[in-house]
């Protein structure tokens, strides 16, 4: 059974979301999920990385959209400064 939680996701648009969560109780990953594999490289021995491996007592995946939330305003655009983009002067 999934355990579910609100957050905020901001792909593909900003919204939000109802979300699987890891199990607290599991023993593979104690509640977080997966755990990170350190690997090498074959031939030098050097580090090459880091893999993540999801645990199967959870879905990434698993979201289903609660609430669009609308997108930003342009950075140009502002409440605080409507003459930002014009040539006029604001009087």
């Amino acid at each position: 059974m999934p355990r579910l939680r609100i957050r905020r996701a901001t792909y593909p648009r900003p919204a939000l979301v109802l979300a699987d969560t890891p199990r607290p109780d599991c023993e593979q990953c104690p509640g977080e999920g997966g755990w990170n594999r350190d690997h090498g490289d074959y031939e030098t021995g050097e580090y090459a990385g880091t893999e993540w491996d999801p645990c199967t007592c959870w879905n990434e995946q698993r979201c289903w959209t609660l609430l669009p939330l609308p997108r930003r305003p342009c950075s140009r655009t502002t409440a605080a400064d409507p003459w930002a983009t014009s040539d006029e002067p604001p009087f």
